[in-house]
């Protein structure tokens, strides 16, 4: 067959960036003198030539053909928006499937093979920049380079970036912040430049399916598909009923979990992997606290992409070393405790307090050479009956029934977060009280509904029924009371008889209540269930289906004709490691995700009004943010 012929028939299969006539493949394995030209981490053109190569063994993106043509770029610049995402994200999830296939059948030599593929994958790359630029929280904040990438054309540069770059691997420290915590006191975070947070993302591709494999059944933290609900529903499960076995729990905290860990520790767990030297770097490049580096010999900083992956990593084995056990039937065995944990915040159900402190011993003994230890302040044995609090829930038995419900510490933060909301708005009009309020009540209750929550979510409307009432008497110290009421104050909602919900007049905009949040059971994931288990694809998109987000019913229709994704880039909307965690996730996302699946338009129509679900940063009349700061107009780029 022709060149020209091979050439055309391979293009067809792989995941590319089209602009004009020009074609990226999904891998560049080596760099050549030629006649092609392709950019540098620093931007200047490489010259490269064309090349017939066989295919290797594990191949990627071209699955039946026999030969592979590589190519660069030519003249103009590939565009972002031409990128067939879907194809891209299938190769991907593809080689995580065989990734996690090896892991599981014991073949390591297989895993590495298929580990240095996904490694220089276009594919992997593509969406490892999407990830960091889009999706993520922290995609705004710039690290000790002063960059973020904002616009298309800076993501198809950073693209390259990567892909082409002619210089060796060097991580840069990473620069460190500060953001308040429980308690009056401050959690440091690591936020590395946009070059490293892509790189670690493409390494997590590399890495998290062979672990997952390998994972402890009742491991909820930062593992796709499992989250928070999860883990609280786990603790249900254990301690529901009328005479549970486990009555006593060791209600354990770590020390400073991501800030002392062990770094030989972490590179031992790893082995062989492909990028060990990568993951070495970043754990050794220091941190920047005001102009100054500081050595890091122990720790991964929170902030970075693949922290998280490393901390469950290096906890692995946990459940094992407090004496858990499970049987045929995925049921934890007769005698034996059960240890719930997500990341470095876990709970040890015991048949008595004198086994709960030989765990706690047993447990200590395990966590020293990892350089961790217990909280002694917070570490606790409690019964069920005295009940103990487990990410933002409060688990207590009451005449011998558990009852799951908000903890009285998240329900002090709610309502001083409520009522310093309403102090920072005094001076400003109902319409940007609704605008700011609405997003916090149903992130919250969105996190709080899966549980015992209607009588918590009742008094917070009380509470909140009463700061508005408190604000518009101060908005309006020389109006009657019942102004204020026929002013603020009506039947906004005409889906419910209450004629007590503020809103604004002019708008017809109210603020959402609590109470409106219906309770929906989380049902639990299976037992090691993983996504990257190929043989539990239908149980997965079976699951996704099923799952309920906080949107209305016109959006939920439309979610389900679309199969859960994007109209534009015809990616998922919601991927299994996008979804919210936390009330601020939930609440963030309530802000961008959801505000833009509801306001987004299909132009093509006649009528310009055919509804659709979009990602917020799919929209091509929608300004990237930040691009109104000075300096970023131009690049893309912004200094910090």
């Amino acid at each position: 067959m022709p060149v020209a012929e091979r050439r055309r028939e391979t293009m067809t299969r792989m995941p590319v960036l089209q602009s004009g006539g020009s074609w990226i493949t999904g891998r560049i394995p080596a760099r050549v003198a030629g006649c092609e030209s392709a950019l540098t981490r620093s931007g200047e053109p490489v010259k490269r030539k064309r090349l017939v190569i066989p295919e290797p063994e594990d191949k990627l993106d071209a699955a039946a053909a026999p030969i592979v043509v590589v190519s660069g770029p030519e003249d103009e610049p590939p565009g972002w928006r031409q990128v067939d995402w879907r194809r891209a994200e299938e190769n991907v999830r593809r080689l995580r499937q065989r990734i996690f296939t090896a892991s599981k059948a014991g073949d390591l030599r297989r895993v590495r093979r298929l580990q240095k593929l996904m490694l220089r994958s276009r594919s992997n790359t593509l969406l490892s920049v999407r990830r960091v630029t889009e999706r993520n929280a922290g995609r705004l904040s710039a690290g000790v380079d002063g960059e973020v990438v904002l616009t298309p054309e800076a993501k198809v540069e950073l693209v390259d970036r990567v892909t082409y770059s002619r210089e060796p691997f060097k991580a840069l420290p990473v620069r460190r912040v500060y953001i308040p915590k429980q308690g009056g006191k401050q959690r440091p975070l690591g936020i590395p430049t946009i070059l490293d947070r892509v790189c670690q993302a493409r390494v997590v591709n590399a890495l998290e399916p062979e672990w997952e494999a390998r994972f402890e059944p009742k491991s909820y933290g930062f593992r796709p598909g499992r989250g928070c609900h999860d883990a609280i529903e786990a603790v249900f499960q254990v301690g529901k009923g009328k005479s549970p076995r486990r009555l006593w729990v060791l209600d354990a905290d770590l020390a400073g979990a991501f800030d002392r860990i062990g770094h030989d520790h972490i590179l031992t767990m790893i082995g062989s992997f492909p990028a060990r030297e990568m993951i070495r770097q970043w754990l050794k490049a220091g941190v920047i606290e005001q102009g100054r580096l500081h050595r890091t010999e122990e720790g991964t900083p929170q902030g970075g992409v693949a922290s998280p992956v490393l901390l469950n990593i290096a906890l692995h084995g946990m459940e094992q070393a407090a004496g858990a056990r499970y049987g045929a039937d995925n049921h934890a065995m007769k005698g034996t405790p059960v240890l719930i944990r997500y990341a470095d915040d876990f709970v040890v159900h015991c048949h008595t307090r004198q086994e709960a402190f030989e765990i706690k011993a047993r447990l200590a003994e395990w966590l020293t050479p990892r350089g961790l230890a217990f909280n002694e302040d917070k570490t606790k044995v409690v019964s069920l009956s005295e009940g103990y609090d487990f990410l933002g829930f409060n688990v207590r038995r009451y005449r011998r029934k558990l009852l799951i419900k908000p903890s009285t510490a998240a329900l002090r933060r709610i309502r001083k977060r409520l009522r310093d909301e309403l102090r920072n708005l005094l001076g400003s009009n109902a319409q940007a009280v609704i605008r700011r309020l609405n997003p916090i009540v149903r992130g919250w209750a969105a996190y709080y509904r899966t549980q015992v929550s209607a009588v918590a979510f009742g008094k917070l409307d009380h509470y909140l029924w009463r700061l508005t009432l408190k604000w518009a008497t101060r908005s309006h110290a020389n109006k009657p009371m019942r102004w204020i009421i026929r002013q603020y104050f009506g039947t906004f909602n005409k889906t419910r008889q209450d004629r007590w919900v503020f809103g604004h007049r002019d708008s017809g905009s109210y603020l959402h209540r609590f109470a409106w949040t219906n309770i929906v059971r989380h049902t639990i994931v299976k037992h090691k269930a993983s996504v990257d288990d190929p043989q539990l694809a239908d149980y997965w998109a079976s699951r996704r289906r099923k799952t309920l987000l906080p949107i209305n019913h016109t959006a939920r229709q439309l979610y389900r004709a679309q199969d859960g994704r994007c109209a534009i880039c015809n990616s998922t909307l919601l991927a299994a490691q996008d979804r919210p965690q936390t009330p601020r996730e939930w609440e963030q996302w309530l802000a961008t995700t959801r505000k833009a699946i509801h306001n987004a338009r299909d132009t093509a129509t006649p009528d310009n009004a055919a509804p659709r679900l979009t990602h917020p940063h799919c929209n091509p009349n929608r300004q990237p943010p930040g691009l109104a700061r000075a300096g970023c107009r131009e690049t893309g780029t912004s200094g910090s």
